[in-house]
């Protein structure tokens, strides 16, 4: 089994590891930080430059249909340079989930605005009844009028504090 790197995965790797050590140091990730969002928005719009944030949706939502082992790349060089920004709650977590969620009507303008930088989400699917039970979910939605109406608790959504919208797990029935 050959585990190396393609091409195209060496220069996402390569491009990205550029661009962290020129922008990212320890002063600078500082800076980050302190601010509003506590994390660099300026750095998020060169991510989706880069095709960062596109790399994990199918082409039909203008993504670039990449595979998990382009996404563990991002993340590795993330992690090295111990990234603030959102990749992880935005793209990887609620990104993952309205992938296999809703229609292609529903989630299009969603993906068009996460893809160019410009929306972050946070997913809010954790409770404190759950004990790590992931299947365990209490916050029910209920139709009211034209819409749903969420009733419950979340415990924790990554970068919750800082999303434009959140994806939030309820059960309909049951």
């Amino acid at each position: 089994m050959d585990f190396a790197l393609s091409d195209e995965q060496r220069l996402i790797q390569d491009g990205l590891r550029r661009l962290l050590q020129k922008s990212y140091s320890f002063e600078q990730r500082a800076v980050f930080a302190r601010s509003a969002s506590g994390w660099s928005k300026e750095m998020w719009r060169q991510y989706a430059e880069m095709g960062l944030l596109a790399l994990p949706f199918a082409e039909e939502h203008g993504g670039l249909s990449g595979t998990p082992v382009e996404t563990m790349i991002v993340m590795e060089e993330f992690g090295r340079a111990l990234t603030l920004e959102p990749y992880l709650a935005t793209i990887v977590l609620a990104g993952g989930v309205l992938r296999h969620a809703g229609s292609h009507e529903q989630v299009a303008p969603l993906f068009e605005s996460i893809i160019a930088g410009e929306m972050t989400l946070a997913l809010a699917h954790d409770e404190a009844s759950s004990f790590g039970d992931y299947f365990r979910v209490e916050t029910a939605a209920h139709r009211s009028g034209g819409g749903w109406r969420i009733d419950g608790e979340k415990s924790f959504a990554l970068h919750g504090a800082s999303a434009d919208r959140l994806i939030v797990s309820a059960r309909v029935d049951g």
